[in-house]
Parts: structure tokens; C-alpha cells; sequence
């Protein structure tokens, strides 16, 4: 039977090679782990035209409420170079205290800490009256078309509904404790064209360069800000991620010119009301004399906020095993937050990301320990309202 420790439920993990979309053995060491616990284990394949087939796991221990979710994923970014590794990226090696491997901070090190915690807890109450579960993908950071947001739809289909959950991300910046993410700013990619004609640039009255006009749009675009930020927001920013004109002659005006924009907004947006106001912008620096098409990518990235008073067991169990009241944060990226936020609220609490996607990825033992720590205690105040449960 496998060794049920964080270090080494981690160190299983780590030596899996799940390279997005690879599953590389990783959820079968989660399902062994979980299946020989008593949780009921489901691994649906999901499909879409154009995207790798993704594996996932859904497991769940209990038939009553409430019901507690651990979200994560066990996919992981390419390593790169592994000769330019102090270790093997996914030999799992412990030196000096730290474990290194791809994945040992985003995010096998927590998902290891969430079964750890699990298992801890069920080993003292195994008859309590709720549910914990798992839901998992290995399509996290891919595409995220196969993953989190089908086994949601898939898990409800089936009539799971959740009351709480947490989702692993390395959230804390300096030290374990520092951070929880109550919420996520949205994504919007957006591609501009103005169209010109094509001329010698000595007879410019003859042609029309695209350029001036792109210019024009850009400032408009950047000229003012979007917003000054919301209670628990940053401001909305937008940033022009490249500019292309393929261009090869010094002595010719180009006709056509294009660039690309990516815009992180706040609570104060959704994408139908950021693209009228796009548009507007657009128009206005336009007039009459630039020609240009705006094209605005799908977006399933839309900013939310959980009520960081729903998640208040949490909160006390990291102030009871670091000492620390986290700040609650809506700062980053994206993450698998935005799709578990429709089906129950949700909030980011994993382990120190510095590291995150770095060669030398690694993370502190000592912090695989205290997080299941802090997963078992949230555990007991969850379904017993008692730390020491």
C-alpha cells in the first residue's frame, strides 16, 4: 500500500511525466490512492474537434452534506532543457529539505496535501455525515476545453451538487499564508486590421498606410484607462501584445497592418459591455478615413468574486497553522476558478508560487506538511466546526 504522506503522495506524482494533455500515470496514483480509502472514482475522457483527448477524475467519499470539493489539476508544463535542472524534472529528488520536480508547486505538491488531508481526516471520522470530493483534470494548462469545465457539466449531469470549494493554486507570493484568491480578473483577446494601399513611399499621395491609422486606434484604445479599479479589483488593463505589418521593404508603404491586444478587467465589465465600449473607442479615433475590422476571440474568462465570509473555516485554519491572516486577493491570471464559480463558490489557497513553471521548480517540505496541516484543521471546522476534529 502506498506510502499516504504529502512527500511522498508528491514524490508519486512529480515522477509521473503529465505533460499537457499526457496523463502519465498521475491519476492513476490519485485513483489508487482514493479508491483504496473508500472514495468512489470515476475518470471520464473528454473530446472536442481539434484538441487532444484529456483524461479527468472525479472521486467522492460520502453521500450527505455538506459537501467540501478539492479542485486542482495534475497536468504540468513542459520542463524544457532538463540538463539545465539541478534534478531530473520528474525524478522527484528531496535536497536540502526542498522537493524538486515540474509540478512541485503548480500543482502536484497541493493536490498531494489534499488527499493527505483527506485521508487524515476520514482515518478519524470515518462515519462523519458529509462528503468530500475530488475533481481533477489533466487540462488545466492546455487548451482547458477538455478538462475542469466538461467534468463539471458532466459531475452535475449526474446530480453532484457542491457547497464549498477549494482550489489548490500556488496562491501565496513570499510564504505560506500570505494569500488566498477570493476571485479572478476575466481574459478578452482582441485583433485589430486597417486595411491601406499599397504605394512607393516617395508618392505617398498615391497610396494610404495602414500604420497611421493603426496608431490612431492603439492611442485610442490606451488613452484612457478603462476603469480606477473596484473594491476588490486592480484597475482593468489593456495591453497591445504585438503589432505586424510583414513589411521587408524600407521604400514601400504597406497595405495592411495588424496588431494584437489582451485585456484583464475587472468586476465592472462582462465581454458584451467591454467590446461596445472597444468599439466606441474605435469608431470615434476611426471617423471616416481609417478602414479597420475588430475581431474579439471567445472568451470563457469572465471576472468573479466568492464572499470571502462563506470561506471563513478556511481562514482560521491558515491563521492557526501559520500565525498569518491571508490577504484576500483577486491578482493573476486566469485559473479553473472561473468555471467552478457557476456550480458553488470558490475560492485559491495552494502553496508558495515562486517557482511556479521554472527550471528548478521546487517546494520546502516543511510547507507540503504545514498545508495539509492547514487542509485537515479546515477539514474538522468544515463538517464539525472543531480544529481539532
Amino acid at each position: 500500500m502506498m506510502d499516504t504522506s504529502p512527500l511522498s503522495l508528491a514524490q508519486a506524482l512529480i515522477r509521473c511525466p503529465s505533460v499537457t494533455p499526457e496523463e502519465g500515470g498521475a491519476l492513476t496514483v490519485v485513483a489508487e490512492v482514493l479508491g483504496d480509502a473508500g472514495f468512489e472514482v470515476h475518470r471520464p475522457v473528454f473530446s472536442a474537434p481539434g484538441t487532444p483527448d484529456v483524461e479527468n477524475l472525479y472521486a467522492r467519499f460520502g453521500v450527505g452534506r455538506p459537501f467540501l470539493l478539492f479542485a486542482g489539476h495534475t497536468d504540468v508544463v513542459p520542463p524544457g532543457d532538463p540538463a539545465r535542472w539541478r534534478h531530473d524534472p520528474f525524478g522527484g529528488i528531496v535536497e536540502d529539505g526542498e522537493l524538486f520536480g515540474r509540478g512541485a508547486v503548480d500543482m502536484k505538491g497541493a493536490v498531494a496535501c489534499m488527499m493527505a488531508a483527506a485521508l487524515r481526516f476520514l482515518d478519524a471520522h470515518p462515519q462523519f455525515a458529509g462528503s468530500i470530493g475530488f475533481l481533477l483534470t489533466g487540462d488545466e494548462e492546455g487548451p482547458a476545453v477538455n478538462g475542469t469545465v466538461k467534468l463539471l457539466e458532466w459531475a452535475h449531469e449526474r446530480g453532484e451538487r457542491f457547497d464549498h470549494c477549494i482550489l489548490g493554486e500556488p496562491t501565496n507570493p513570499e510564504s505560506l499564508g500570505d494569500m488566498v484568491k477570493i476571485g479572478r480578473r476575466g481574459s478578452l483577446t482582441g485583433h485589430i486590421t486597417v486595411q491601406g494601399k499599397q504605394g512607393h513611399v516617395a508618392y505617398p499621395h498615391l497610396a494610404d498606410n495602414p500604420i497611421d491609422g493603426m496608431v490612431r486606434l492603439l492611442a485610442a484604445l490606451k488613452g484612457e484607462p478603462l476603469d480606477h479599479g473596484t473594491q476588490h479589483f486592480d484597475a482593468s488593463n489593456l495591453e497591445v501584445t504585438t503589432v505586424d505589418v510583414g513589411n521587408k521593404a524600407a521604400n514601400v508603404i504597406p497595405d495592411q497592418a495588424r496588431a494584437t491586444f489582451n485585456i484583464r478587467f475587472n468586476d465592472r465589465w462582462t465581454p458584451a459591455t467591454l467590446e461596445a465600449e472597444l468599439r466606441r473607442r474605435l469608431a470615434a479615433a476611426a471617423g471616416e478615413r481609417v478602414r479597420y475590422t475588430l475581431c474579439l476571440e471567445p472568451t470563457n474568462a469572465v471576472a468573479f468574486l466568492t464572499a470571502p465570509d462563506s470561506f471563513g473555516f478556511l481562514m482560521e485554519a491558515i491563521a492557526a497553522e501559520t500565525g498569518r491572516r491571508p490577504k484576500l486577493s483577486t491578482t493573476g491570471g486566469t485559473s479553473d476558478a472561473r468555471f467552478i464559480k457557476a456550480y458553488c463558490p470558490v475560492v485559491e489557497f495552494g502553496l508558495v508560487g515562486q517557482t511556479m513553471h521554472q527550471i528548478d521548480e521546487r517546494v520546502a517540505v516543511t510547507d507540503l506538511d504545514r498545508l495539509t496541516a492547514i487542509y485537515r484543521r479546515a477539514l474538522g471546522l468544515y463538517f464539525s466546526g472543531d480544529s481539532a476534529s
